[in-house]
């Protein structure tokens, strides 16, 4: 990710805009860096949640930060097994 990153910028005239794009993104990743005991921490979470609609196989679960250029983006993945039906 960084190496296309840095060819992208590498390859055009350095510039006060291009630097300003470098240091932003520098601070955004710096910002989302997510270490393990809080992925745990937020998997557990959304897992809680998610499992007062639907039955989820637990055993499946994928919880990931995705990183692009301009955004970042939680995927939680999970099969659904069934919904619970909450009664009035």
């Amino acid at each position: 990710m960084f190496s296309g990153l840095i060819k992208k910028f590498a390859s055009q005239k350095p510039s006060k805009d291009a630097a300003k794009k470098r240091l932003q993104f520098s601070l955004i990743y710096d910002k989302l860096e997510i270490d393990d005991t809080t992925l745990t921490n937020l998997q557990r979470d959304i897992v809680e949640v998610i499992s007062n609609y639907f039955e989820i196989d637990t055993s499946s679960l994928e919880l990931k930060v995705k990183r692009g250029e301009e955004v970042s983006a939680l995927v939680f993945n999970t099969p659904i097994l069934h919904i619970k039906r909450k009664t009035v």
